[in-house]
């Protein structure tokens, strides 16, 4: 696996697979300051803003489905998908 970006750019939908993605193993941090974010009890635009860089004000609907899918997804990453990265992370 190579290291993940610090600061990428995110897909409007994160990914709903039962398996760790490229895509997962590219937005490790993303998924971690999402869980940082809700924990701390951000508010969600402000997340999606900073994080997603998708300013909720402009595009609400888009902002609020991004944010929800790549929580989502950080949740499951910490319940399952980490359980992929211990092995090695994706064989794509």
């Amino acid at each position: 696996m190579k290291q993940p970006a610090l600061d990428p750019d995110v897909a409007d939908v994160a990914p709903n697979e039962s398996v760790l993605t490229t895509y997962d193993e590219q937005h490790l941090v993303t998924y971690w300051r999402l869980l940082d974010a809700e924990a701390a009890g951000a508010d969600w635009k402000e997340v999606a803003r900073i994080v997603l860089h998708i300013d909720p004000d402009r595009e609400p609907v888009r902002a609020r489905n991004a944010f929800d899918s790549h929580l989502a997804r950080a949740r499951w990453m910490a319940d399952h998908g980490y359980r992929d990265l211990l092995r090695g992370g994706t064989t794509e």
